[in-house]
């Protein structure tokens, strides 16, 4: 499965259905439907055994989720009030197109449906006063339009609960360069569904997780059932390398490799992992970074707190403009984070 494919599914927190038919049918097709489920949360869970049984037992985490909104009641004009579903940056959104809804095909009779265009709106810079400028309008003063003419419309079109996902196109550009939404963190299921083939050395869990983006939820459950040894969470994390940031401020470069953490706002990296996949990293050529900002969280902190702990570590994709419509990576740093897991898991 191609990472234009992953990044064009529709799959905010707790609504990722889509996304998980897709890795599902995947996963069974590379590893046998006996070796794949999905749990009660929703996480997919593919097993493959290790060629050492004295090995460490390893869970690879990936989240499945994006960030997006969701609908929660209507105007009497027909616009759609929405709230965030993960952290958004209310400046990014005034003018961007969405989707309202997701695509269901046909089945049993009944018709496919396309989602709804939608775009989100907010006063006229014509209407705002002076202080208005002054500052950023929250989402709760934002809407979403999807051309109902009033609220009955809208609603019966989008009720409450309604999913509403970025409208962006998947792009290559530039030098190696690409662009799309939700690329935190379908790289890294992209990542793992390649992992699947590799000989890994001991028993591995790759966990396709849900809601992360909303605190890491899915893999909470699933670590607690598995209860790993190890537990390697491949994730897309924010540059801040770009314009006039001074180098002090770069959390890391897009480019330059895939990013080790040693710590952030939700664990600290497993001392003997960290300098181990620094050293693997350095053995094997794979482009490299460390993440030099402790900002942030994600699914090492939740395996690392598992039942008697777990031993964790965090290999990460430099993105730019993260969390917002169009996040930008380097194809180069996709590949370094592949390399370095395949590395760990059969080395």
């Amino acid at each position: 499965m191609e990472l234009k494919q992953l990044c064009e599914l529709q799959g905010i927190s707790g609504r990722e259905e889509l996304v998980r038919a897709a890795i599902y049918d995947e996963c069974v097709r590379i590893l046998g439907r006996e070796n794949v489920t999905i749990d009660r949360v929703g996480n997919v869970i593919a097993h493959k055994q290790g060629r050492d049984a004295d090995a460490p037992h390893v869970m690879v985490s990936a989240h499945m989720d994006e960030v997006g909104l969701m609908v929660i009641s209507a105007t009497d004009e027909g616009l759609l009030h929405v709230r965030p579903i993960g952290g958004i940056d209310p400046r990014v959104l005034v003018s961007k197109r969405v989707k309202v809804g997701y695509a269901v095909p046909e089945k049993d009779g009944k018709p496919a449906q396309e989602p709804l265009n939608g775009v989100i709106g907010a006063m006229a810079i014509h209407q705002q006063t002076a202080e208005d400028r002054k500052r950023v309008l929250p989402i709760d003063q934002l809407y979403v339009d999807i051309g109902a003419k009033d609220k009955d419309e809208a609603l019966e079109k989008a009720p409450a609960g309604t999913p509403i996902t970025f409208d962006t196109a998947f792009t290559p550009f530039g030098d190696g360069r690409i662009l799309a939404r939700a690329l935190d963190d379908r790289i890294g299921c992209y990542n793992m569904l390649r992992l699947l083939t590799c000989d890994v050395r001991g028993d591995t869990d790759f966990v396709f997780t849900c809601q992360e983006e909303v605190g890491c939820r899915g893999a909470a459950g699933a670590a607690f059932r598995l209860m790993p040894d190890v537990g390697i969470a491949l994730e897309g994390t924010t540059a801040n390398d770009m314009g006039d940031t001074p180098a002090v401020h770069h959390v890391c470069n897009v480019g330059q490799g895939t990013t080790v953490s040693f710590m952030d706002n939700a664990s600290i990296a497993n001392p003997e992992l960290f300098k181990d996949m620094l050293a693997l990293a350095e053995r094997e050529g794979i482009p490299h970074q460390v993440k030099m900002s402790v900002s942030g969280g994600n699914e090492g902190g939740t395996m690392q707190r598992t039942g008697a702990g777990v031993r964790t570590c965090v290999l990460s994709v430099p993105c730019r403009y993260i969390h917002s419509p169009s996040t930008v990576c380097a194809a180069s740093d996709i590949e370094a984070q592949f390399r370095l897991a395949k590395a760990f898991l059969e080395k």
